[in-house]
């Protein structure tokens, strides 16, 4: 295991910007010490580099780099060149690929399997310059360039296809994305101790074939005798590819070693190969959390680029937190950060609010203080410390768990902290918040908080449906829940004085959902009176229970059969049911209800739109 206990200190010795040509890194390779030609690692994304905690080349780039590793950045890289990967020649130790911060084929298409016209994370969200399967594109222009260099894969795309799984882009099973690659080792989760362990390693003459001991990586081999004798065998590729009772059994058995406390090794055996995971690797403790983080990040995009938007969002924004306890279906987080919480200290994100303040195009609003959960700033309760997460129940749903730890109280003091400082005029809270959380919470101070001074005129929360037969395949609490919690911050806004709306994120074409739980949801939004903003349909993405549940119509958790809308035509016609008071959903909302048998509700809920 790899602590952070003799990394260097002096973050002058780190260039302001990663350099993205052999001229910018001889520079700064000279400014640094480092007597080199080239770089130690070439890290290639397919998103722009912007020098922000955010985008993994800038953390871990510069992680490697105070560790004594230069790194140069082959950023949105146009591979119709055949130099493409070719800015530094050969690295002295390996290429490190990853897709970007998005899923490429998510970046690319969408749900309906349009191809997207924009891209946040591009200069001037101009589309089309990254490929699909994006990391298996960079890996090939690679091998081809340079043959045998070692290749380290990571990145939300590459973690969560680093076994078999489900395509949807394809509709097909498709083998770990090490295979398709041809890359030498996956890196899965959040990479610091991974990526430190295996520059050791290279650095030390390793050979890339040999560091196959690495928590938190997956490797592959050709050698049953490599194989550790503790390791549990998946089923073959060749069984999950063709029977969903043995895929869904399979990630099930996957899901449950997320644990780094109880995991086990896991294989998956192909026809000339065996795909080895290594357990989770610990996360990282909080003062490593706050080493990472209070590195030196301009917070900008490299100059090359003007405006890249992505980064707009997260600019005056701090993350506090990583992991998530809320095991939602339908989320990927629980197979790539793990369930386990860690946060940073007060001290650490206060030294950087005070570094935002300082920036000169700060207007004194701190746009968001959180991570996957906002309100999640530990660990769910003291046995999960210890014993890994329970495989046999969430924490949050269909009821919070009785061993749950629910307190709002270090976080809200950090709050106040924060607003407190001089040139702050707000803080906001901006990424999600877990509302059963906070009606878990026997003491109302801190709603009453948030309605108060941490809100801009709107809070966004997930309640996603509003039938509990849904919510319960989603892993989500029943409906009441959420009413209960819309009656409390309507009534705390009142006492404030305040006009503040709360605005729901729902979900269509859920596993679970049918034609009758679409209307149960229509009907709600009816008699509520709610026209709701955004409708996100279900988006069939590798790592979640709710792929799992879509692909094999099991519940992978339960075993439970699972009713599925499969054809374009009741995806859409669930979604204009949500969105019934659009003029251009008329026809498929008169379609639904004549096909439920609920001729009875047309004049209902079209009457007067039409």
């Amino acid at each position: 295991m790899i602590y952070f206990t003799e990394i260097i200190t002096d973050i002058r010795q780190m260039p302001t910007f990663l350099p993205r040509s052999l001229e910018e890194f001889k520079k700064a390779a000279a400014e640094s010490g480092m007597e080199q030609a080239v770089p130690d690692f070439v890290f290639v994304t397919g998103d722009s580099y912007v020098d922000h905690p955010s985008f993994a080349p800038a953390l871990l780039g510069k992680l490697l780099w105070v560790n004594g590793f230069s790194v140069g950045i082959i950023d949105r890289p146009n591979l119709n060149r055949p130099d493409a990967m070719g800015v530094f020649s050969e690295p002295r130790l390996g290429f490190l690929v990853s897709s970007g911060c998005v899923d490429s084929m998510v970046n690319n298409y969408t749900v309906a399997l349009k191809k997207r016209a924009r891209d946040s994370y591009a200069p001037a969200s101009k589309a089309g310059r990254r490929p699909d399967r994006a990391v298996t594109a960079y890996c090939t222009a690679i091998r081809q360039l340079y043959g045998d260099v070692p290749i380290i894969i990571g990145g939300l795309e590459a973690s969560l296809r680093r076994l078999g799984h489900y395509d949807y882009w394809s509709n097909s099973v498709r083998e770990s994305v090490l295979l398709e690659s041809c890359a030498d080792i996956c890196v899965y989760g959040m990479g610091e101790r991974q990526i430190l362990a295996i520059a050791n390693a290279l650095s030390s003459g390793v050979n890339v074939s040999d560091i196959n001991y690495v928590d938190g990586t997956v490797w592959r081999t050709g050698d049953a005798d490599k194989i550790p004798t503790d390791t549990f065998f998946l089923p073959d590729f060749a069984r999950i590819k063709t029977d969903k009772a043995i895929y869904a059994k399979s990630f099930k058995t996957q899901y449950d070693n997320m644990s780094w406390q109880t995991a086990k090794v896991l294989c998956e055996r192909y026809r000339t190969a065996y795909i080895v995971q290594n357990p989770p690797a610990v996360p990282l403790t909080r003062a490593e959390m706050d080493f990472v983080y209070g590195l030196s990040y301009v917070r900008k995009p490299h100059p090359t680029y003007e405006d890249v938007p992505s980064v707009e969002e997260v600019r005056f924004s701090i993350i506090s937190s990583r992991g998530c306890f809320g095991g939602c279906a339908f989320c990927a987080l629980t197979f790539h950060q793990g369930r386990h919480v860690e946060s940073r200290s007060h001290e650490s994100i206060i030294k950087e609010a005070l570094e935002i303040t300082e920036m000169n195009d700060f207007k004194g609003y701190i746009h968001d203080v959180g991570g996957p959960t906002a309100n999640f700033r530990s660990p769910s309760c003291k046995k999960s410390v210890t014993d890994g997460h329970c495989t046999s129940r969430r924490c949050l749903a269909p009821s919070p768990c009785k061993q749950l730890d629910v307190d709002h109280k270090e976080y809200l003091d950090l709050l106040r902290k924060l607003r407190g400082l001089p040139k702050i005029k707000k803080v906001f809270i901006r990424s999600g918040i877990r509302f059963d959380y906070i009606m878990a919470d026997k003491n109302e101070e801190f709603m009453r908080e948030l309605v108060e001074h941490h809100i801009s005129g709107q809070l966004k929360v997930a309640p996603e449906h509003v039938s509990d037969r849904v919510l319960r395949h989603m892993g989500k609490p029943p409906n009441d829940v959420y009413v209960r919690f819309k009656a409390r911050y309507e009534r705390l806004n009142g006492k404030l004085g305040k006009k503040q709306f709360l605005v729901p994120y729902l979900m269509s074409g859920h596993p679970g959902s049918g034609l009758n739980e679409a209307i149960e949801l229509a009907l709600y939004l009816h008699e509520s009176g709610i026209t709701p903003e955004q409708v996100q349909d279900f988006y069939p993405t590798p790592g979640t229970v709710a792929t799992c549940m879509y692909y094999t119509g099991v519940d992978p958790l339960t075993g439970e059969k699972v009713y599925v809308a499969r054809t374009a035509h009741e995806k859409a016609m669930q979604r204009a049911l949500i969105q019934y008071k659009n003029p251009k959903n008329r026809q498929l909302v008169i379609q639904a209800l004549m096909q439920a048998g609920r001729r009875d509700l047309i004049q209902k809920l079209l009457r007067g739109r039409f």
